[in-house]
């Protein structure tokens, strides 16, 4: 079990998340994470391990520039406790993709050699949150026009789907395009959508449990369905479709 949060907002994200991630502490206490987009479109990322209190100093807060981000708190159920597995994870290519999770998967050990061999990608460590977004991130690849418009993200979550077998609630980042939220297809790990206006615009905010979404002033929308993608780009437009063919019950939380 782990706690994850995403934030796309006119304004920057930084605290918002943080305060996030303190009412998920109980989600996870072994590692803290969080990375933002900056105005130049270079993720900003402090992760370790320890209690959100204690990962992040002001320092770090300072350094965590932009107005969309991820959050992430670990309790380790694949893997090592070691801080390399502390996310959020990032690959370079296609764009610059960085990727929180919650869940397992049960087919990883098949899938890491089926990444290496055909799409010649390095996991680096035992987790599977880096192997899913190693997977994502190929799928991605595979797309051939340069910018990727709603439907090429909901492809990609698709074929994501029919790769991975198990229970798991994500979110990721690409650079120049948006945030990603998407639930396994029995939708078995929580994961709910917010919205809160300012200024006239809209700021979107993903979170493993409402009370996330309380703490920074957002109103809860619903709950992202199993098997369901919802994109925002950083522009604030909302898109969302159902990227499985069977749909599970929400009953199981985790």
């Amino acid at each position: 079990m782990c706690g994850i949060v995403g934030i796309v907002s006119q304004s920057p994200v930084n605290e918002s998340i943080y305060a996030a991630l303190t009412l998920l502490q109980h989600r996870g206490q072994d590692a803290a994470g969080i990375v933002t987009v900056d105005d130049e479109n270079r993720f900003r990322l402090r992760k370790a391990n320890g209690l959100v209190s204690d990962v992040f100093r002001q320092e770090h807060m300072l350094r965590l520039q932009g107005n969309a981000g991820l959050g992430h708190v670990r309790y380790p159920t694949a893997g090592s406790s070691s801080v390399s597995e502390a996310q959020p994870f990032y690959v370079n290519s296609p764009y610059g993709v960085t990727l929180v999770h919650n869940g397992n998967l049960t087919n990883s050990v098949e899938l890491k050699e089926k990444v290496f061999k055909t799409a010649r990608r390095h996991v680096n460590t035992n987790s599977d949150s880096e192997l899913l977004l190693n997977i994502l991130a190929n799928h991605l690849d595979h797309i051939p026009q340069d910018h990727l418009d709603p439907q090429d993200i909901f492809y990609a979550v698709r074929k994501t789907h029919k790769d991975v077998r198990g229970a798991y609630a994500c979110l990721a980042m690409i650079i120049g395009h948006g945030m990603v939220a998407f639930r396994d297809p029995f939708g078995i790990r929580p994961l709910v959508l917010g919205k809160r206006e300012e200024n006239g615009k809209t700021d979107y905010m993903f979170a493993s449990e409402t009370v996330a979404l309380d703490i920074v002033g957002f109103e809860f929308v619903r709950d992202i369905a199993a098997g369901e993608a919802v994109y925002v780009t950083f522009d604030g437009e909302l898109y969302s479709q159902q990227c499985t063919e069977s749909v599970g019950v929400k009953s199981l939380y985790f």
